[in-house]
């Protein structure tokens, strides 16, 4: 099954045995628990309403008591009202590798003198579904692939940043904390990768999604746990910058061969080392 990365999956269950059954988890103190990594970690994460309206966020507080979620809300957006005015949506975040989506709807907007919040019911379940659709190559420190490119935003601001994975499909790319931004959704047209001292091929990204990279990262390991109704995980966290999740744009042959050429080698040599 293939998922859009800035999207949630489209669930269709019209009856029987719910197909999606295998990437939901039902547990109350499992969906606590998840919510919480979300909340402590202040992952970004994107509220979808039903017209197509996106609003991104962060997940402000998990009340397990009242059964309720409270989600940062930037004032004076046209998505929000949006998402109030529908009062429903569907949230889509992700950690490490793993996608997690989940239903929320009674939303309330509640307005204070300094902040915005929004309020909406606990869900019933969350899916999870892992990102792995592709081999994928992830540079040791010692080989510190870099990608080369301007702030879509600050025209006078270069930026080198290093690339944490990267596929046929695109990569992953590490922002550090002290630099501006990055939103889901940006297209940047020029961007130069290089992978050696030698070899380097030039293209867009689109940016598919931005997660939180924490010194005391949640892994997946910890994500395949979560499926006992008695675990309770705490996740405190420091900052450590964001995990961009990119789609190569524009890769033309040349850029293409370039890049398959080199997965090729480094997936070779890593076999061969296995096997040593």
């Amino acid at each position: 099954m293939m998922f859009q990365d800035t999207r949630p999956a489209q669930l269709d269950c019209t009856g029987g045995e719910d197909p999606w059954a295998s990437f939901r988890v039902v547990p109350p103190q499992a969906c606590l628990t998840l919510l919480r990594a979300l909340c402590n970690g202040q992952v970004p994460l994107n509220l979808n309403g039903p017209d197509g309206s996106v609003l991104s966020t962060t997940l402000w507080s998990v009340d397990a008591k009242q059964q309720r979620l409270s989600f940062s809300a930037p004032p004076d957006t046209s998505a929000l009202d949006r998402l109030v005015e529908a009062g429903e949506a569907v949230a889509v975040a992700y950690i490490d590798s793993v996608k997690l989506q989940f239903d929320i709807d009674r939303l309330l907007l509640v307005q204070g003198a300094q902040a915005c919040a929004l309020h909406s019911a606990m869900p019933a379940s969350v899916l999870r579904f892992q990102r792995r659709q592709a081999w994928r190559v992830r540079p040791t420190e010692r080989e510190a692939l870099r990608a080369y490119l301007r702030h879509p935003a600050v025209a006078d601001l270069p930026l080198a940043l290093r690339v944490l994975d990267l596929s046929i499909g695109g990569c992953a790319l590490w922002q550090p904390p002290d630099q501006p931004p990055l939103q889901a959704g940006t297209r940047i047209a020029d961007v130069i990768v290089k992978l050696d001292g030698e070899t380097q091929f030039r293209c867009g990204l689109i940016l598919q999604h931005v997660a939180a990279v924490r010194s005391n990262s949640v892994s997946d390991s910890f994500i395949d746990r979560v499926t006992d109704s008695g675990l309770n995980t705490s996740a405190d966290s420091s900052p450590g910058g964001v995990r961009l999740g990119c789609e190569w744009l524009a890769l033309g042959g040349a850029a293409e061969r370039t890049l398959q050429r080199w997965i090729d080698q480094m997936q070779k040599r890593r076999r061969h080392l296995a096997l040593g």
